[in-house]
C-alpha cells in the first residue's frame, strides 16, 4: 500500500485511507529493509543470504542505509556464472558477507541523489559507478559487470531500496592483474616488467592509469623507427614512458579536470580536452577509447596511443 501511496499522491492516500475505514494511524508501520525484503517474494533468496551471514540485524537497525536488493533471478545468474551451488556460496561466509555488504551505502540515498559516473563507495569498501542509460540506472561493479536497477526508491523506516537484476561483485584484481586478462594489453603488459614496475601498478594507491592498446604500442615503434625488443631494453626511456601515463588517485571520467593539466607520476603534466582527447608534452594527442575499468587499486583507462613526456 505505501507504494502506492508514494506514486499516486496525496488525494487518492486520503481516499484510500478512508477506504480502509479510518485515519492515517490505521496503516501498517512501514517496515526495516530486511521486513521489507522478507515480504517481497523476489528477495526470498537475498533474505537467506543474509541470514546465512548474520547480517540480518545490521539491515534491522536504526542506521539509514541503502541497499541494492538482487533479486531471485540475479542470484541464480551468479550461481551459473561461478558454477557453484547455493548451498555452497552461503557456506562461505568470508565470500557471502563481502558480496552483500558490497550492495550496501551507509546513507539514505534516493535514486535523484545518485551522481552518475562517480565513484560510490560501499559498506564492504570497494566502490562502483552508475551511469545514467537512457531512461535507466546501470551500476558498472569492481569487477566490471553490468547491472540494472530495475525499481528505485522502495522505501524503509530505517532506508531505501533499489532492486537491481544483477548481483554486484567487488573487485578482486588490481590493475596489473586487470592488464594481464586483456589480451590487447599484452605489449604494455611487457613493458611494465621490463621496467620493473608490477610491484608499484599493484600497490593500495589508488592509481590512475592511461593503458595503450598494442596498436598504440605498433604506432609508437614505428614512429621512432625502433623494434619492440629495443624499446623494452632502454629500460630509462621504458620507465619515463610508462610513468607519464599514471597518475596519483583515482580519477574516473566524471573526474578528469578537462582542459587543466593533469600531473603524472613521472613528474611532467598532460592534457584532456572535452572530447577526451590527450595532448602530450610534445604536442601529440591521444583519444582515450575507454573509461573507467575498475581494479582494487585504481581504475584503468584505454588510450589509442602511447603518450610521450618531453625528453
Amino acid at each position: 500500500m505505501f507504494r502506492w501511496l508514494k506514486h499516486l499522491g496525496a488525494v487518492l492516500a486520503v481516499a484510500l485511507v478512508a477506504a480502509c475505514g479510518g485515519s492515517g494511524t490505521d496503516l501498517p508501520a512501514l517496515g526495516t529493509i530486511t521486513q521489507q525484503a522478507q515480504a517481497d517474494a523476489r528477495f526470498s533468496t537475498l533474505v537467506e543470504a543474509l541470514t546465512a551471514a548474520d547480517l540480518v540485524p545490521v539491515l534491522s537497525s536504526n542506521s539509514s542505509l541503502t541497499v541494492f536488493a538482487p533479486t531471485n533471478d540475479a542470484f541464480a545468474k551468479l550461481l551459473a556464472e561461478l558454477g557453484v551451488t547455493k548451498q555452497q556460496l552461503f557456506a562461505d561466509k568470508a565470500l557471502l558477507t563481502s558480496v552483500l555488504t558490497y550492495h550496501v551505502l551507509p546513507d539514505k540515498v534516493a535514486s535523484s541523489q545518485i551522481t552518475a559516473g562517480k565513484a560510490i563507495t560501499t559498506v564492504q569498501g570497494g566502490i562502483f559507478k552508475i551511469d545514467a542509460i537512457g531512461s535507466s540506472l546501470e551500476i558498472n561493479d569492481g569487477r566490471n559487470r553490468k547491472s540494472r536497477i530495475t525499481q528505485a526508491d522502495v522505501p524503509a523506516s530505517n532506508g531505501v531500496i533499489h532492486v537491481v537484476d544483477t548481483v554486484l561483485l567487488p573487485a578482486n584484481k588490481n590493475i596489473v592483474q586487470t592488464a594481464q586478462a586483456v589480451p590487447d594489453f599484452s605489449i604494455l603488459v611487457e613493458a611494465v616488467v621490463a621496467a620493473d614496475l608490477v610491484n608499484a601498478l599493484s600497490a593500495p594507491g589508488p592509481l590512475t592509469v592511461f593503458a595503450p592498446t598494442n596498436a598504440a604500442f605498433a604506432n609508437l615503434l614505428a614512429e621512432l623507427g625502433v623494434t619492440k625488443e629495443q624499446l623494452l631494453a632502454n629500460r630509462a626511456l621504458l620507465t619515463q614512458v610508462l610513468t607519464y601515463h599514471v597518475v596519483t588517485g583515482r580519477v574516473l571520467k566524471a573526474d578528469v579536470p578537462v582542459g587543466q593539466p593533469i600531473t603524472s607520476v613521472q613528474g611532467q603534466t598532460f592534457t584532456v580536452d572535452g572530447s577526451l582527447v590527450i595532448t602530450d608534452q610534445r604536442s601529440r594527442r591521444a583519444a582515450i577509447v575507454a573509461t573507467d575499468v575498475l581494479a582494487t587499486n585504481g581504475v584503468i583507462h584505454v588510450v589509442d596511443n602511447v603518450i610521450l613526456p618531453r625528453p
